[in-house]
Formats: C-alpha cells, sequence, structure tokens
C-alpha cells in the first residue's frame, strides 16, 4: 500500500518512520474516539489517500469523532487533537522540542536534539538569537531586495499578469542565501544554483521519502543525495570561511560558529535555515499578497497605514513595529492559508487531556489547519478577516498555538519580518489587482502551497 498516488502529508509520515522502529507498536486505543484500522497492515493509510490530504483526513475525522481523536497508521495509534483548547491542555508539559525541526532532521539523516535537555534548549535559544541577529544586521539589504522587486514590477505594463509564486520563491531565496549565507549569493549564477539544489532537496522530502517512491528510482535518489552533498559542501565551505574572520557583514551562520556548537551543529542548523527559511517566507508572502489581491478593502486600509507610518520615507526596523495592521493582515494570512496544517510530537510521558489518557509514546497530532478553521474560535473561520486580530485575547490565541509570540518558530519570525517589508515597500507604490477568473485552490503540504501558479496584475499609485 505504499505504491499508491503521491500525497505530501507533512510531519506524520515522517515522525512514525523515525518512532516506529524504536517503540512497539499499540493496538489499544485507550477509550479515544476514532476509527477503526481499514486494513491490518496499513491501518488507516488508504482513508488518508482517499481524503486528498492529511489535512483533510482529520477535518473529517474530528467532525465526526469531536476534538480527541484517534485512527492507524500501520499498526501504530495516532491521536490528534483539534481545538485551541485541547491544544492548550497538551502543549505545556510536551514543549520540549520544535516538531518542525524534529522532522527536518529525521529526514534529512541528522540527529534531532542529542544532548540533554538544557544543551538541547540552549542551542535553540542560540538558533533564535541568530535569526534575530541577521535580520538586525542586514535590513538595509531585505529593504533594497525588497526594491528591486518593486522596481521590475513597476516596469510591466497593468495588463501582464505576474506569476506571485515564482517571484515570491526567488525573492525568498535571495533574502535567505545573502542574510544567512553571505555575500556569495550576490552572484545571481549562485542563486540559481542554489534555488535548483535547493528545490531538488525540499521536493523529495515532501514526496520521495513519504510515499516510498525515492527508493524505488535509483536515478531520483542519486539526483537527491547528490543535491544534499552539495547543499553541505556550500554550507560547510562557507561555515570554513567565515570563522575566526571579523567580517563587515554579520550573518546567520557567524551567531553559530560564535557559539558554543560543534561544526556539524552548525552545518544542521544552517541546513535546517535554509530550506525552511526560504519555503515559509516564500509561502507567506505569496498568500499574503495573494489575499490582499482578493480584498480591496483590506488592501485600502493597510495602505493608509503604510502611508501614514512610512509618509515619504522608506520602511525602517522601528517602523516595522508601528505597522500594527499589516501584523494582523500577516496573522489572518498563516490562519485562512493554514499555513503549516499539521505538526507532531511524541508522547514524552503518560498525560491526559480532558478524559482521555495518552499513554507515553503515542504519537500526538496537532490538527493546526483543524484549529484555525474552528468557528467556535474563530467566528466566520473561512472570511479573510484581519480586524478579528486587532482583538488582544485573538492573538494570544494564536499565540498559544505557535504562530506568534514567544513559542513561533524562528523561520516564522523571520518570515513575518521579510514579509511586512516586502508588503510594505510593494503597496506603497502599487495597487494589487486580480486576474479575472482566477481560482486559487491550496494544496496541503508541509507548507501550505497553491497548487497552480497564482497570477496577479498591478498597477501604479497616483
Amino acid at each position: 500500500m505504499l505504491d499508491f498516488a503521491i500525497f505530501a502529508v507533512t510531519f506524520l509520515l515522517a515522525l512514525v518512520g523515525a518512532v516506529l522502529y524504536l517503540y512497539p507498536a499499540s493496538r489499544q486505543a485507550s477509550g479515544i474516539p476514532g476509527i477503526t484500522p481499514t486494513e491490518e497492515k496499513d491501518g488507516n493509510l488508504p482513508d488518508i489517500v482517499n481524503s486528498g490530504s492529511l489535512h483533510e483526513f482529520l477535518v473529517n475525522l474530528h467532525e465526526r469523532y469531536g476534538p480527541v481523536v484517534s485512527f492507524w497508521f500501520g499498526r501504530r495509534l495516532v491521536v490528534s487533537l483539534g481545538t485551541a483548547d485541547v491544544l492548550k491542555q497538551h502543549f505545556s508539559p510536551n514543549k520540549t522540542s520544535d516538531p518542525f525541526e524534529t522532522m527536518l532532521k529525521s529526514l534529512l539523516g541528522y540527529q534531532s536534539g542529542g544532548g540533554s535537555v538544557s544543551e538541547n534548549h540552549m542551542r535553540r535559544k542560540l538558533y533564535g538569537k541568530a535569526v534575530s541577529a541577521a535580520l538586525q544586521s542586514n535590513f538595509p539589504l531585505l529593504l533594497t531586495l525588497s526594491e528591486e522587486l518593486l522596481e521590475k514590477w513597476l516596469s510591466y505594463p497593468e495588463t501582464q499578469h505576474v506569476p506571485l509564486s515564482q517571484h515570491m520563491l526567488g525573492f525568498a531565496l535571495k533574502s535567505v542565501t545573502r542574510m544567512v549565507l553571505g555575500n556569495t549569493f550576490e552572484d545571481e549564477q549562485e542563486v540559481i544554483r542554489f534555488q535548483n539544489i535547493h528545490g531538488t532537496v525540499w521536493s523529495e522530502i515532501g514526496k520521495g521519502f513519504l510515499d516510498g517512491s525515492l527508493d524505488k528510482n535509483t536515478t531520483r535518489k542519486k539526483q537527491y543525495q547528490d543535491a544534499l552533498m552539495q547543499l553541505e559542501s556550500i554550507l560547510k565551505k562557507i561555515i570554513k570561511e567565515r570563522k575566526g574572520k571579523n567580517l563587515s557583514q554579520h550573518i546567520f551562520i557567524d551567531s553559530l560558529v560564535q557559539g558554543n556548537l560543534n561544526e556539524q551543529q552548525i552545518l544542521e542548523d544552517s541546513m535546517i535555515f535554509s530550506l525552511a527559511g526560504c519555503v515559509i517566507t516564500a509561502r507567506l508572502c505569496t498568500w499574503a499578497l495573494h489575499f490582499l489581491t482578493m480584498s480591496g478593502d483590506v488592501q485600502k486600509t493597510l495602505h493608509m497605514e503604510i502611508d501614514q507610518v512610512l509618509g515619504e520615507g522608506p520602511v525602517t526596523s522601528e517602523k516595522t513595529e508601528q505597522l500594527r495592521y499589516c501584523r494582523q493582515v500577516l496573522c489572518e494570512t498563516v490562519r485562512t492559508a493554514k499555513l503549516t496544517p499539521v505538526s507532531a510530537r511524541l508522547q514524552d510521558i503518560e498525560g491526559k487531556v480532558g478524559p482521555f489518557v495518552i499513554p507515553k509514546e503515542t504519537l500526538v497530532l496537532y490538527a493546526l489547519g483543524v484549529v484555525l478553521q474552528d468557528p467556535s474560535t474563530w467566528p466566520s473561520p473561512h472570511k479573510f478577516d484581519p480586524d478579528r486580530f486587532a482583538d488582544e485575547a485573538v492573538m494570544n490565541t494564536l499565540s498559544s498555538l505557535g504562530f506568534s509570540g514567544t513559542w513561533q518558530c524562528p523561520e516564522l519570525r523571520f518570515a513575518y519580518t521579510v514579509a511586512t517589508v516586502l508588503v510594505s515597500t510593494l503597496l506603497k507604490r502599487l495597487r494589487l489587482l486580480p486576474v479575472e477568473g482566477e481560482v486559487c485552490e491550496m494544496k496541503y503540504e508541509l507548507v501550505t502551497a497553491s497548487r497552480e501558479e497564482t497570477w496577479v496584475t498591478v498597477s501604479k499609485r497616483n
């Protein structure tokens, strides 16, 4: 049953693949409501495939059985949590690692953590500080890249259709490579080379590993392994060049080199951010601009704020904090797009959610896409409405889910800043207009994408 149609179903398949070999399977559902296995060997995998994605499968499952549900991945019990209240009950005692990092490191063959709890905590703290330092030191560069894209769009005739996903990926790659890896990527050809390598690695993470097809295709497997080796070689070279030098540009890698990490840890953390930072930034920018294009009133309100805060000058690091409505737009983008629809972690100790006991070593899913569309938490959940985040309590709810505040992942924090600069730079001079007949369908992967290219047109503001 692992030969069926491709479905990039986020954390679950990757994390299960790692833990199935570490812990014996359990057939005891612990009284948690849910469905029985469709097949003895594969559990409910056929049901997930028939649903189209893991997210869509979980939507149906939670609608039928409630906020805490169970199903089977192979012979292993999986528990899914589908409301903000039950997630809050589970978060606090179990938030000891980043599930995004855990999944990526597992797929790349890296150790996840590998040290004591305190060592891993210090490593994550250094990782977060590296992101902050890179943003602070390279803010002028980020503004320059945004203005370059603006000038490109200003040169287009108003009838020209702009491929939004393509342009946002290119912009994100330039931002991440320059701010994470340094001046080597001032050369456009180096960025294109990195993009090709990055694309090969990321596509197999979201596809080949998850459906078993990579091991069955020796050509693809060699291409993936070669691409991963090339990416590691690029990173190792840059790490070696930056060691012991006091260079004018401070980049992400510099903070890791200056920290108390060994070479393998520096390589792993640089790889994770290079991969995930690009994709999360590109998808956040794509969805934000798409929703602004489709929501004329929201775009008008945001332009008014940009005009009021920035005046005749460019966006600055200090002024990004004053663009509160812009932050509401980005938060609503994350919610409406269900940017990361599912995450997962292994239950460290036996726990309890409501009346249900979750045994130790149970795989627990956070059905974030379900939670972000729950009408009991978000009135009119399918409406793009940034005004909802003017309410501090609503913003706190999003923070409690890990999409804002102290619990957000560093990659998303980086993406928020990059998107703020880009959106404010573009909207100051341009109107975003929809392409007639444009229908954008979501594809639920590790990070939600559009199924086809997303198109917009632009016109100059007077």
